[in-house]
């Protein structure tokens, strides 16, 4: 392509592989505090469990997880005993995933310093030949001197842990443990933090089991929504129920796919569940969550059968537009508008909102498929890569890529809607290059976003984002060049001179061209043939 990267093919998203909700525990007092005694004990357990498997590394085996269940049994039960050491086995393994991920920035990093020390101060940087600029200032080179020694310290003892099977886990959250050491800047005091982290170390979880009671043994919710938790042999003497369980007042109703689950727990299908407490807000949460079978994935052309809307992902909006079949912009753009400042609750709503009206006018427009761009821009927000421009590099790093991408998934799939992920090279630089100044009128004003959300919909069709370009001069041969850009290589004499067309603007007159413009009706005289001659009579001269 002349220097320009090879585009990755478009496919279609799958879908989710499971299903969580949530809903609202409106517990007693003492529901509240037998909860809490429960989470704390199995909490306990769960942070003695991690650290011993922490402490076997690489070594361990089956045979250690048999000894570790063992031991929890005896502490509290065989279903707690189970739930504790899949919930370890579950978070070593996601500390060692950001091990490797870890590994792979540090290795990213240094490589990219080193490719910028060994250039002139001021160098430009050439693509073509894969040489990177050099630093501005003789301080930049000698500062990123000294970070680099610091990287490689670092990934030292990154390599060091991996070898060793070693990896670092902080039960509560390390953002939450540091915040210990600056109460005055959270505006917390210290019995407020305690009530946070004795609430995050808490453990009220357990995996569902199919073929057993409503799905789930430790801790059960049945079809009318009452909820009991199966208590630790130490804490049985809380049990207000038979068989050592504890009933609480608090009825749950999911009122989100509330049939689904129902259906589930009467079939005894397993469910998970997990109990939490908000102590912001004061409030306790029952979260359910299943797998669902996984549906077949459509084909890229049953998926844009009917056409598709192009999405062009932006910092506070998402630009769509919809496209025909062959690549044609149909319609109005849409411009769905959010704001990814405050909170993180306040966040996802924004996303949430925006995403919801794109899928509403996705339907509207009888589309069956959304095309987004498959961005990543996990390795984007370093100043190697994009400079001193401070202000794009914020920008990419509260851009919620993967959180939009997977709700739209998530939410696509209850509407009956695929997403198509296309390449995001060159669609914002072509589609303003091609689209925007032709569909801009003077009622109208297209932005470079809805341009690129054009070639974001051409690109996942198969078409070129080049538009249809005006035909060569006025002449047989070809000197104007191709006579479309969208004529495909596999088209039969797409090169060839146009065809004539019969008709009257051309030579090829047909034969009964004639007959037909004899037998034609004069328009200006009422019911007077047009191979009639109509001569007026001369006026009568009087005296």
């Amino acid at each position: 392509m002349g220097g320009l990267r090879e585009l990755a093919a478009s496919f279609v998203v799958p879908g989710p592989a499971g299903v969580a909700i949530r809903d609202r525990l409106r517990v007693s007092a003492s529901d509240a505090a037998v909860l809490a005694e429960v989470g704390v004990f199995l909490g306990s357990l769960a942070a003695a469990d991690l650290a011993e498997r922490s402490r076997q590394g690489s070594a361990h085996d089956a045979a250690s997880w048999a000894v570790r269940k063992r031991e929890l049994t005896g502490r509290s039960s065989a279903r707690w005993a189970g739930s504790i050491t899949k919930a370890t086995h579950d978070q070593w393994a996601l500390a060692r995933r950001g091990q490797v991920a870890h590994l792979a920035w540090l290795r990213g990093q240094i490589g990219l310093i080193e490719a910028r020390l060994a250039r002139p101060l001021g160098a430009k940087a050439d693509k073509r030949a894969g040489l990177a600029r050099g630093y501005a200032t003789r301080g930049e080179w000698h500062a990123k001197s000294r970070r680099l020694h610091g990287l490689k310290d670092r990934l030292v003892v990154v390599e060091a842990d991996r070898a060793a099977g070693r990896v670092r886990v902080v039960r509560g959250g390390r953002r939450l443990a540091n915040t210990r050491h600056h109460l005055q800047a959270a505006g917390l005091d210290e019995q407020a933090w305690r009530e946070r982290w004795r609430a995050e170390r808490m453990f009220l979880a357990a995996d569902g089991e199919s073929g057993k009671r409503f799905g789930n043994e430790t801790i059960r919710v049945t079809d009318t929504g009452r909820l009991s938790v199966r208590l630790p042999a130490p804490l049985a003497h809380l049990a207000n129920a038979p068989h050592g369980r504890y009933l609480l007042d608090a009825v749950v109703r999911f009122q989100h796919r509330g049939q689904e689950w129902r259906d589930r727990v009467t079939a005894n299908r397993a469910v998970a569940y997990r109990i939490h407490h908000d102590v912001v807000r004061g409030r306790w949460y029952v979260t359910a969550s299943w797998q669902r079978a996984a549906a077949p994935v459509l084909t890229l052309q049953a998926a844009l059968a009917r056409g598709v809307v192009g999405v062009d992902m932006n910092d506070d909006h998402l630009a769509a537009w919809q496209l025909d079949v062959h690549g044609n912009p149909v319609g109005e753009p849409q411009r769905y508008f959010y704001d990814l400042t405050g909170t993180a609750a306040h966040r996802d709503a924004q996303i949430r909102h925006a995403l919801t009206r794109l899928l509403h006018h996705t339907r509207r427009c009888g589309a069956a498929a959304i095309a987004i761009e498959d961005l990543d821009f996990t390795d984007g927000t370093s100043r190697e890569q994009h400079g001193r421009n401070k202000r794009f590099r914020r920008l990419l790093s509260r851009f919620p890529t993967a959180k939009l991408r997977a709700r739209l998934v998530s939410m696509a799939v209850e509407e009956g809607i695929a997403v198509v992920a296309v390449d995001p090279a060159y669609t914002s630089r072509w589609g303003a290059q091609h689209w925007q100044q032709p569909l801009t009128t003077p009622t109208r004003k297209i932005s470079r976003h809805d341009a690129a959300s054009i070639a974001v919909g051409r690109r996942a069709l198969g078409h070129p984002i080049r538009r249809r370009t005006t035909p060569p001069h006025s002449d047989q041969s070809d000197r104007g060049g191709h006579r479309t850009a969208q004529a495909r290589p596999d088209t039969r004499r797409r090169e060839e001179t146009r065809p004539r067309i019969p008709g009257p603007r051309t030579r090829a007159v047909s034969p009964d061209a004639e007959r037909k413009r004899a037998t034609r009706t004069s328009t200006t005289v009422r019911d007077v043939r047009s191979d009639q001659v109509w001569v007026q009579d001369s006026l009568l001269l009087t005296d």
